[in-house]
């Protein structure tokens, strides 16, 4: 018997929040997060990783933020912003707090704003 190797992410939180996020997409009318979930999707050599100072860079005071991947601590940060993401250094987590901002996984993010409105996807 001949078995078939498995694609796509093994990681079950991945599966899951890519399940969801397509769900979310089609229930909701909102193509942002089917095209979030195609970003988490890849490779997770070609996932994002995304630093600090690029998102301080984009965004303005009170912006909610997508990162398909990972947000790592290199830069600074001098707004409060909302960033939700796969996955968080600690060192990003205590500077986006520091700055008055708030930290989240992309499912909560989802149940916040099902229609994914006013978000930005930095990639």
């Amino acid at each position: 018997m001949q078995t078939t190797k498995r694609t796509g992410p093994t990681n079950i939180v991945v599966r899951k929040t890519i399940r969801i996020l397509r769900s979310a997409a089609n229930k909701n009318n909102a193509p942002i997060w089917r095209y979030v979930a195609e970003l988490i999707d890849r490779p997770r050599r070609l996932r994002v990783a995304v630093n600090i100072s690029k998102i301080n860079r984009y965004t303005e005071d009170g912006d909610i933020v997508v990162v398909p991947g990972k947000v790592l601590g290199a830069g600074t940060i001098d707004h409060p912003v909302t960033v939700a993401a796969l996955g968080f250094s600690e060192q990003a987590v205590e500077k986006i707090r520091a700055a008055g901002g708030k930290v989240m996984h992309i499912l909560q993010l989802v149940e916040e704003n099902p229609r994914g409105s006013r978000v930005k996807i930095i990639i």
